[in-house]
């Protein structure tokens, strides 16, 4: 049975990825310090003898006992309201936690691969965006914890693969979403379905005509899977091309929970990207990966699950 340590795997991604790497027949360790992850939501999988989790930050010396053949390293702050309220555990995770859990594939002779992020391409000056534009992003402003945090973590990354022979991927994950999204992350599709659920006005920053593509995590676990067995060495984009404005997003999700609820505007925050595509050709040809869950049948489930943890709250 192959060996797996995820990285922030109690957190909405890492657990779903935790999930797929089970039914694959990996045995996963979960290293979460719970900064924003929770343990709910990975508290089905603790009866499996293959899953186990531990308390640790990864920022600090990680020594894990026995062979590991992959690690995943999902750690980080992810959402806006999360990074600009942890701005140094997201600045040392992404450097501090990506060095040590370097170290560690080293000596295990582990594969690695690092959760990134489109936000490594800022506000872009090219759309879509593919995989060889460098980005337009300011390090001295507030994204910068993480857009920079990030970055540097992609470059340690390629500097292990070219010094120390390391087998790295790099995934730069787009906008994602689907059960087990934090209800106040403050993300787009969180905080849209719980204000609509509640039947509160819906906030959208700006005029909403800055645009996001949604992927659905089902979708996006598949393309990190097929990535971690690829042997591309090189950033790929994992992402829904289908290209909405926040403004169509928000009416949309007014609709499908059947909500009364009214748009509001505020100020768009300081650097928030105006536009937002993946190019995924580079998925598509050595992947043989593309997006299948639409979103109706995404927002469907998403929905579902919201609903109930609005009752239990």
């Amino acid at each position: 049975m192959p060996r797996a340590i995820i990285t922030g795997g109690a957190g909405f991604l890492g657990s779903h990825l935790s999930e797929r790497l089970l039914k694959e027949g990996f045995e996963v360790l979960v290293l979460d310090n719970l900064l924003t992850g929770a343990v709910c939501n990975i508290e089905h999988l603790l009866e499996n003898d293959a899953f186990s989790f531990v308390k640790y930050d990864v920022t600090e010396y990680v020594h894990v006992p026995g062979p590991v053949d992959v690690i995943l390293h999902f750690a980080s702050p992810a959402s806006p309201r999360d990074y600009l309220e942890y701005p140094i555990q997201t600045l040392k995770v992404g450097s501090l936690g990506t060095h040590k859990c370097l170290g560690l594939a080293k000596e295990k002779g582990a594969r690695f691969l690092l959760a990134s992020t489109s936000e490594v391409y800022g506000d872009p000056l090219i759309h879509p965006q593919r995989e060889d534009y460098w980005g337009n992003v300011n390090p001295v402003g507030p994204r910068g914890v993480y857009d920079e945090a990030k970055r540097f973590a992609e470059a340690m990354v390629m500097a292990y693969h070219r010094f120390h022979g390391v087998a790295t991927r790099i995934v730069r994950i787009f906008n994602t979403y689907g059960p087990r999204m934090r209800l106040d992350d403050g993300r787009a599709l969180p905080t849209f379905m719980s204000q609509a659920l509640r039947g509160e006005d819906v906030t959208v920053y700006g005029d909403g005509g800055q645009t996001r593509s949604f992927t659905y995590v089902d979708d996006l676990v598949d393309g990190i899977f097929r990535l971690l067995n690829s042997d591309v060495v090189e950033p790929v984009n994992i992402g829904n091309p289908v290209e909405m404005t926040i403004l169509e997003f928000a009416q949309k999700v007014i609709e499908i929970t059947g909500s009364g609820s009214k748009l509001v505007f505020e100020p768009l925050p300081e650097d928030d990207p105006k536009v937002r595509q993946p190019d995924i050709t580079r998925a598509r040809e050595l992947l043989k990966w593309e997006p299948k869950v639409n979103l109706a049948q995404g927002l469907d489930t998403t929905l579902r699950y919201f609903q109930k943890k609005l009752e239990k709250n």
